[in-house]
Order: C-alpha cells, then structure tokens, then sequence
C-alpha cells in the first residue's frame, strides 16, 4: 500500500479557504480535516463549537469579504485547511467489496470535468445518493477549494475523492472489482435505464460538458448510454447528468 500522503496537486503550502456555514460546519466535523485558521462575525462563531487549539479571528462582514474572492457568500464563517490526505483507488475499491451484496453503492468516474462548480455538485449528489466515491484524473481535476466545497455543501468531507494519474488504467483496476463501467454520452444507441439492467456494481463514467468523454475512455466502458431528454436540448450540465445518473441507479 503506497503511503498516504497530501496529493500532489496541491501542496500543503497552499492552504485552501472554506467559506459558508455547510462547507464550515463540515470541515469541523470531519475527524480527517485538519483546520488551521477561523474567521468569522462573533455572530456565527457563537453558534460554532471549535476546539481551542484552532486560533480564532474575529471579523466584520467587509473583513470577510476581503477573504474571499468577489462576492462569495461567506455567511460569516470563513476557515483555512489543509487539503484533505489521498484515497486510493484500491481502498475504495476493497470498501465497496465489503457492501452487502444487496446494496451495492456506484462510483463516479469523472473524465476531465475542471469545473469546481460542476464537481462540487456532483459531490453533493453523490452524498445524496450514497455513492461509494468519486474517481477523477489528478492534472486534469480542480484542486480543493472554497468554491467546490461551497458547490458541495458539506459532502467534501463525507464522500471520498480518489486522484489517479492514468484514467484509462484505473478504469481496468474498476473492472477487475467487478464494476459494470456505464459511459453516458447522447450518442449511444440506448437509455440508462435499459442498459443498467440487474447490474448490480456499476461506474457511472461522465465526460465534461462540451468534449464529452474522450475516445480512450470510450474504450474502457463496457456500455455506453444516454438519458432519455429531448430534443429541445443537446445536452445536460455534467452534474445534472450525474445527479439523473444516480437517481436512476438507487430507484432500480
């Protein structure tokens, strides 16, 4: 087992600021987060329980402000993190091995989606739909920060985010666990729906808005598949499709 350690993406040196009550309230309660710094009105702080190692500033509303980038809606909680330690694949993979067998969680395997917005949003969804994790490339993913965790609205902290280097290979070590791997792009002959069947462990794989899933990943699904819109649009923001996605594989 390779040692954990900070990804390499991004450095311990470059601290992350988490704003708002849900990315807040979460990063405190996440026995795994390491956070350094507290900011907030004496307002919000007096709702909060920090451990007193954790130095605290109290601030004004514009102080805040200055915190954070434009008008981020920082509710008066601001906090300094460490990123989060890696999970690794093989981890992931050996916890969904040890799901009942009659409730199987499905991942989400991201394919160059570099929105922290889009990603966030697919983190909450994937919380709402008890997803066993998200899996996206290391150069070709957003780093943590305050915009995704405010996107995810606490589920940062709960749903477990693996970095991989070779997508395409961590596609194969999904296979090898026994994961039907379902790429969704509006160009497959049949709907989700049909195509997920009985199967019971399945990788939702989904390309960024606009390019979709490349042709190599294309390769490594076992099924392709697309949801059942019409043809008023040509397509979903990634995270809505993410969220159908998963609401589709829980109400089987």
């Amino acid at each position: 087992m390779a040692k954990r350690g900070h990804r390499p993406s991004q450095a311990q040196g470059n601290r992350p600021r988490f704003w708002g009550r849900h990315a807040v309230t979460a990063a405190l309660a996440n026995p795994e987060r390491t956070v350094r710094k507290v900011w907030g009105t004496r307002e919000a702080l007096s709702s909060l329980q920090l451990p007193p190692v954790i130095p605290i500033v109290y601030a004004e509303v514009t102080d805040l402000a200055r915190l954070v980038p434009g008008d981020a809606p920082h509710q008066g909680l601001v906090i300094e993190v460490d990123p989060l330690e890696d999970v690794w694949l093989g981890e992931l993979l050996d916890q969904g091995a040890q799901d009942p067998e009659d409730r199987p969680r499905p991942l989400v395997v991201l394919d160059q989606v570099t929105d922290p917005h889009n990603v966030g949003a697919i983190m909450r969804s994937a919380a709402a739909f008890d997803a066993l994790g998200i899996v996206t490339q290391d150069r070709h993913s957003p780093p943590e920060s305050g915009a995704l965790a405010r996107a995810a609205s606490g589920a940062l902290e709960v749903v477990p985010w693996v970095r991989v280097v070779n997508l395409a290979r961590a596609l194969d070590e999904i296979r090898d666990a026994n994961f039907w791997r379902i790429g969704l792009t509006g160009a497959a002959p049949q709907t989700l729906s049909v195509i997920l069947g009985e199967q019971k462990k399945v990788a939702i794989v989904l390309g960024a808005e606009g390019e979709g899933m490349r042709q190599n990943t294309e390769t490594h699904c076992d099924e392709l598949a697309k949801l059942p819109i019409s043809g008023r649009v040509e397509s979903l923001n990634v995270s809505n499709a993410a969220a159908i996605a998963l609401y589709a594989v829980a109400a089987r």
